[in-house]
């Protein structure tokens, strides 16, 4: 069979209509191309349905979660994700998570019943919760408020296996439907970046965390028998090579390989995978997001995208750096909250000397047993280059926070010098995010903006479009033109697989207003 002679702006307009139904035939001398409607006696070698983004990935994760489409605007710490971009997303139909880690009590207490009077009774919305093994009492005191205010979904972040809290989150509130199965209160949501850690999730709770949980009195024996039959999440995403503490292994690599950890262990008789595979990091564009849902994700999770959101909690100035930025624009910077294990997070390093200052910082800890240690020449050095103030004005911050947040911290630090350096270097990793956020200008230079090649490859997409405005970029915006692309790109293949040669235009969707157009 020969190939279509159909012209490439017609092949263009064949995937733009990824909406309606279209026809492969026959056509003269035996060659193929594409007919809407009908196709008026002609052999008709392939009938393609409607593209609907809305079925791009499980229908089942729409049905869980109230949302329209499987697509998650994902928590950004600090409130970098504020409750405006949590509802905005609510309001188009996606799923938002509020960026509660680093923020105090109160404050997310707010965050909830603001999120809650604004979105009525929408489940599609949710606030993030972080491992902290270092403060299990604000873990708790965090799971306490999610199960009093009844918030219907949670992500989680940074577990690698149960805790007490964690379980604790899951059974609460759970109870038997009408046909049986398990109906739950709250949906849990976690991140893993690969297999290994994804099989702690994959099952029910350890027995004897939920007899001891039980026992307690912290569960009733009805949940307790509840949460023993079921995983203990609801959705798992793989994080593949995004920006923040995510993954640097390829989407490719890591999702199949959790989705066949679950299909391995759901294989059997009478036994149904319950637990839906999802993917975030790395989806700046139509392509990416329509190569996430041809692998297989049950949904998609947008992060550095949403940063440059209107909506976002950064200040307008570190918006207008994050809409310049391209792909090669970004790197690894130490973490605040890792930065004695060597953790790293991705940040923009264009337009700020983060990046360098940090990793300053980690090289004089690494050398170093304390700041006596440290030559006086260096030590001005930092003083003057990087911290902004004198070693001694540092520490007095440093040391009135802990001593409200966790005193231990400083008694640490009295009795290991080390600890104490690492204690006055990541005072300035945590200042410089909110000074991002606060957009304070006399240390715009030391911007730790979290961020990632996916917000470059977003800015080149977007380049000559209104979306290329900040001041244009909405949550709703945004997530609707990355799924109605994704639905062109889709119909593109699905016609290159039939043989029809599809044009490189026909995998180039151009934003347009989607919303309220």
């Amino acid at each position: 069979m020969r190939l279509a002679v159909a012209a490439p702006p017609d092949l263009v307009q064949a995937a733009a209509r990824f909406r309606e139904t279209v026809r492969v035939v026959a056509g003269p001398g035996d060659t193929l191309q594409t007919v809407f409607g009908e196709a008026e006696g002609l052999p008709v070698r392939a009938v393609l349905p409607p593209v609907r983004p809305e079925a791009l990935g499980d229908l089942a994760f729409n049905q869980a979660h109230g949302t329209r489409f499987p697509y998650v605007a994902g928590e950004m710490a600090n409130g970098i994700s504020t409750t405006d971009l949590v509802v905005a997303a609510a309001r188009t139909g996606l799923l938002g998570f509020y960026g509660a880690a680093g923020l105090s009590a109160q404050r997310v207490n707010r965050a909830i019943l603001d999120i809650r009077a604004r979105v009525g009774d929408r489940a599609n919305w949710g606030v993030n919760l972080v491992r902290q093994p270092g403060d299990p009492s604000a873990e708790a005191r965090m799971v306490d408020m999610l199960i009093r205010h009844q918030v219907p979904a949670v992500s989680l972040s940074g577990y690698t296996e149960p805790t007490a809290d964690l379980v604790r989150l899951a059974a609460t509130g759970l109870r038997s439907g009408p046909d049986g199965e398990v109906v739950r209160r709250t949906r849990l949501m976690v991140k893993v970046s690969g297999s290994a850690a994804a099989r702690a999730f994959l099952v029910p709770p350890p027995a004897d965390l939920l007899i001891r949980l039980a026992v307690e009195g912290q569960i009733t024996s009805a949940e307790a028998a509840l949460v023993a039959v079921v995983p203990l999440v609801t959705d798992i995403t793989v994080e593949a090579g995004g920006a923040g503490q995510t993954s640097s292994l390829p989407l490719v690599s890591v999702l199949p390989r959790v989705m066949d950890a679950r299909d391995r262990l759901f294989a059997g008789p009478g036994r149904s995978a319950t637990v839906r595979i999802g993917v975030g990091g790395g989806l700046g564009t139509p392509q990416s997001v329509a190569a996430a849902f041809a692998c297989g994700a049950a949904y998609v999770v947008t992060g550095s995208v949403n940063q440059a959101c209107v909506e976002s909690g950064i200040s307008p100035q570190a918006k207008e750096m994050l809409a310049r930025a391209d792909v090669a624009d970004f790197g690894p910077a130490p973490a605040a909250d890792r930065f004695e294990r060597g953790g790293l997070v991705q940040v923009l390093r264009a337009g700020t000397s983060f990046g360098s200052r940090a990793a300053l910082l980690y090289q004089v800890y690494e050398r170093y047993d304390g700041l006596e240690d440290v030559p006086e020449q260096l030590l001005v050095q930092l003083e003057q280059s990087v911290l902004g103030a004198t070693i001694g004005a540092v520490w007095e911050e440093v040391r009135h926070y802990w001593s409200k947040r966790d005193a231990s911290q400083l008694a640490r630090a009295q009795a290991e010098p080390k600890h104490l350096m690492a204690l006055v270097f990541r005072w300035y990793l945590g200042r410089s995010s909110w000074w991002a956020i606060t957009g304070a200008r006399t240390r715009q230079d030391d911007f730790q903006l979290w961020s990632g090649p996916a917000l470059g490859a977003f800015n080149q997409w977007t380049a000559g479009s209104f979306l290329a405005d900040p001041g244009e970029r909405t949550v709703a915006e945004v997530g609707r033109n990355l799924l109605e692309g994704a639905g062109m790109v889709t119909r593109a293949q699905q016609l290159r697989v039939l043989g029809v040669p599809m044009p490189p235009g026909a995998f180039h969707y151009v934003p347009r207003r989607l919303v309220h157009a």
